[in-house]
């Protein structure tokens, strides 16, 4: 019998009106929502169901995106439904120590509404880019990339899909060289900065002081650190990793390989979108891949 992932989006994937089923339509996912306004002292119901500008910065989303996979992870556990390893693609990370039960949900949403601001204040808007590069692998765009500074690898996702990030001059300069390469297309990405770059190893620190006051827990199932593409057993390892992890590389595609050398054949993703859905078949097309975006979706899981 093979194993159980339960996977977790990232920021860039929220949209509005996400997962509204679960906040109408079970008592769990409600309390979960209701006390995230609580925690955070505006409501989250609001933010996530209702038009607004904030959904998309990041001292919002990242709250809203936990406080949305987390209720759902919760309502799927009160129906029978358990992971055997867990992991998240960089935000989502914080979902997977949830499931894992490294953190509190309360201290989860809690952590990355700090972590959004911190992040949020760390480079001036318009400072830092992000950009997507299409068809070529990792050491081809390594060779390339490394020879100019302020840039690196941010993300990589899957085979022909890697996110670098850094200086916008630099972003850019390393786009037309990619594109001299080789790459199919280099796509700039619609964020608010330079996520997963050196630039952010302030707000990292600074996030260090928070977790700090944060009850971490040894994790009850393994979940995997973005930074290491490794499993978590243990409790003192995973303040190091997460400060780390805002401005390394985040390593899914080795994260998901690694897994599936340990046996898991089946990968839920949980949470708005398909994005970790699509990566994962570019990864291993022998696997079973589900994903859980509506209440009804999980008829689909079976037992």
């Amino acid at each position: 019998m093979g194993k159980t992932a339960f996977i977790f989006p990232g920021q860039g994937a929220q949209v509005c009106g996400m997962r509204q089923d679960f906040y109408e339509q079970t008592k769990t996912g409600r309390e979960i929502f209701d006390r995230a306004s609580g925690l955070l002292g505006f409501s989250m119901p609001e933010l996530c169901f209702e038009k607004n500008d904030r959904l998309d910065i990041t001292e919002y989303t990242q709250a809203a995106m936990v406080t949305t996979s987390v209720a759902m992870l919760r309502v799927m556990e009160e129906q029978g439904y358990r992971a055997d390893v867990a992991a998240g693609l960089s935000l989502g990370e914080y979902c997977a120590l949830a499931a894992a039960g490294v953190m509190s949900d309360e201290d989860a949403i809690r952590t990355v509404r700090e972590r959004g601001i911190l992040m949020q204040e760390a480079v001036p808007a318009g400072v830092g880019g992000m950009s997507a590069v299409l068809g070529m692998n990792a050491e081809e765009i390594n060779a390339v990339v490394d020879p100019i500074a302020n840039v690196q690898v941010a993300n990589y996702n899957c085979p022909g899909q890697i996110v670098i990030s850094g200086l916008k001059e630099a972003v850019e300069e390393a786009s037309e060289k990619l594109k001299e390469a080789g790459a199919r297309r280099v796509i700039p990405l619609n964020v608010s900065g330079p996520f997963h770059s050196y630039l952010l190893e302030e707000a990292g620190r600074k996030l260090g002081g928070f977790l700090d006051q944060i009850e971490i827990c040894r994790p009850q199932i393994p979940y995997v650190a973005n930074v290491t593409a490794q499993y978590v057993t243990e409790a003192a390892e995973v303040k190091p990793l997460l400060i780390r992890q805002v401005s390394s590389s985040v390593r899914w595609q080795q994260s998901v390989e690694m897994m599936i050398a340990d046996g898991v054949d089946r990968f839920v993703e949980i949470g708005p979108g398909k994005t970790l859905s699509g990566f994962v078949k570019k990864i291993n097309r022998q696997v079973t891949v589900l994903n859980v975006e509506k209440l009804e979706d999980l008829e689909k899981l079976g037992a």
